[in-house]
């Protein structure tokens, strides 16, 4: 069992795996056997992310660029190939938020979250698949948020730009299966990190809200990550494409507490 498993020999990219999530799933890769490439939007993100991989004993390289120049993604994707090897598995973990209302958010604002969290996936999973293809194979895990399912308030962008990296996951999955190319989505729900911790406070109103709405009662940890994404990155999903895997503790199939 431990070798359907194993990420022994496999690059594999992280996009915006300096810290929070993407770091969390590069070291869980890490553990697996794989050999971990990241990258972040400047040197300082970078330098960082190095110094917490090396605390942990992870030989992990970094490179600086933006995942929505298309010119720089395709650079630095030859270059690592040349540097590190091809990459067998690519984690398009980079992206942001913008909580505005719709009615107040502006065009350039709303652009500017599809253009790094659908756009972004986009160019680097194109840059990456050639070179899989080559390989004989290769795996894309796009995080995908329940977002991709479920509107809120404030996350019009957001909810559009994850929507929409679901249908992007299937058509790659339908596109590339052929080649051994498995593109899976993995969906986060609410995870206790550093940029939660405020929501997370005792008596907070949305503290309270999220754990009512789980059937796990409580938040989910970036430990909760690591199992699926192990997964969906292995020979044990070979046979899995197109799917979104949601971590959610159930608050996707689950109404609510009544009142």
């Amino acid at each position: 069992m431990e070798n359907i498993f194993s990420l022994e020999n496999k690059v594999a990219l992280v996009t915006g795996g300096s810290y929070g999530i993407g770091f969390s799933i590069a070291v869980a890769l890490s553990e697996a056997g794989a050999r971990i490439v990241f990258n972040d939007i400047n040197k300082d993100l970078v330098g960082k992310g190095i110094e917490e991989y090396h605390k942990l004993g992870i030989n992990a390289s970094g490179y600086v660029f933006d995942v929505t120049d298309e010119d720089s993604v395709n650079k630095h994707i030859s270059l690592i190939e040349k540097e590190v090897g091809v990459i067998n598995i690519l984690v398009n973990n980079a992206g942001i938020i913008k909580r505005i209302p719709m009615h107040e958010m502006s065009a350039a604002e709303f652009r500017q979250v599809i253009d790094i969290d659908l756009n972004g996936p986009f160019i680097v999973a194109k840059a990456v698949i050639p070179s899989m293809i080559k390989a004989g194979g290769g795996k894309i895990i796009n995080i995908c948020s329940m977002m991709s399912e479920l509107g809120r308030e404030t996350v019009s962008a957001y909810a559009a730009a994850k929507g929409g990296l679901k249908m992007l996951t299937k058509n790659i999955a339908s596109e590339y299966g052929g080649f051994n190319i498995q593109c899976n989505g993995l969906g986060p729900g609410y995870i206790a990190t550093p940029q939660t911790a405020p929501l997370r406070e005792e008596g907070h109103p949305f503290n309270s809200f999220i754990i009512a709405k789980t059937p796990a009662a409580r938040w989910g940890t970036p430990e909760d990550l690591k199992g699926p994404a192990i997964f969906l990155a292995s020979g044990a999903s070979d046979f899995v494409n197109g799917h979104i895997l949601y971590v959610d503790g159930g608050i996707l199939a689950y109404i609510g507490k009544q009142p």
